[in-house]
């Protein structure tokens, strides 16, 4: 279905004009993932990068081997706050490059030590390889965050759709495995749930950038015939959400997990934990990915990471 603005009203100008030129991205499958991985590396590529003070490239302990992961350090100052951040892509597409440019804004913006983390990806390595390549790289960022010039105490978890659904799932990780303690959570329009019927999954089905049909095919490669209602695949299927660390959600409305966005906002608040969530009603799916050429997408990610930077202030 082509792109009609006129269905968007509340999408900024900008990002509707760029919109009639980016095609849907098709649905995931065997054959179809190593073409559309690389229609990502060269959309990225055309992104700018702001400059940093140090980026590394280095790899930490994990499950099978060792998880590749890249360290943005914005300033000399330290101890820094962390942010161990996890890529979106619907577990089978995107990696460190991709979202370089999103993490060093993010690390400049938030003032924020950035570890951007290289997890496996579906459907050659489905669930539960992602998760596992985040929990072990984030645990070890929280016992070695001095090491990269980090403050052990002001730790986060984060990313966007994919990497913010590997985020809260290794918050569960460490409520029900003892540890590790992370100050936050930064959750941009986060996977949710493998099997919702809420009403944005229709309503929105053919919104720009990843329509329900992609996002579905993406929850089945990522899910390989594992139970769906996993809580560490689908966290809104949680039968207990309390004890995690604070949450910022972001929530765009032309999005079809618009309500499964707003419902784990609802359960987590239920449930005890601090929620700020932050509604863009006019806003798309990937939406903060587009700063550098949309005003209106810099002005919310400047609002996010100053969310972020007062959840990990001192004390």
């Amino acid at each position: 279905m082509s792109f009609d603005p006129n269905d968007y009203p509340l999408l900024p100008p900008e990002l509707a004009a760029l919109m009639v030129d980016v095609p849907t991205m098709p649905p995931v499958t065997a054959d179809s993932v190593r073409a559309i991985r690389e229609h990502a590396r060269v959309a990225a590529a055309r992104q700018p990068r702001s400059a940093v003070h140090r980026v590394e490239d280095r790899t930490l302990p994990g499950p099978d081997g060792r998880v590749p992961v890249r360290v943005y350090t914005p300033s000399p100052a330290t101890p820094l706050p962390v942010l161990v951040f996890g890529h979106g892509g619907g577990w089978c597409v995107c990696d460190l490059d991709t979202h370089d440019a999103l993490c060093r804004e993010i690390a400049v913006r938030a003032e924020v030590l950035v570890v951007s983390v290289d997890y496996r990806l579906a459907p050659e390595n489905p669930y539960p390889a992602g998760p596992a390549d985040f929990y072990a790289a984030a645990s070890w960022v929280a016992g070695h965050a001095a090491e990269i010039g980090g403050d052990p105490t002001r730790v986060a978890v984060g990313g966007d759709s994919a990497g913010a659904n590997l985020a809260t799932v290794a918050c569960l990780a460490a409520r029900d495995r003892g540890g590790p303690t992370f100050r936050c959570q930064l959750l941009a329009y986060p996977g949710l749930d493998a099997v919702s019927e809420r009403a944005g999954w229709t309503e929105m089905a053919h919104a720009p950038m990843v329509g329900a049909e992609t996002a579905r095919s993406m929850w089945a490669a990522y899910a390989a015939g594992h139970d769906p209602r996993d809580p560490y695949l689908s966290p809104l299927h949680a039968s207990d959400l309390s004890g995690l660390p604070p949450a910022i959600v972001v929530a765009p409305g032309y999005d079809h997990g618009r309500d499964d966005f707003a419902a784990y906002a609802v359960a987590l608040t239920k449930a005890g934990v601090a929620v700020d969530f932050r509604p863009y009603p006019g806003m798309l799916h990937g939406f903060l990915s587009y700063f550098a050429a949309v005003p209106a997408c810099s002005r919310a990610l400047d609002e996010v990471c100053a969310a972020l930077r007062a959840a990990l202030a001192t004390d």
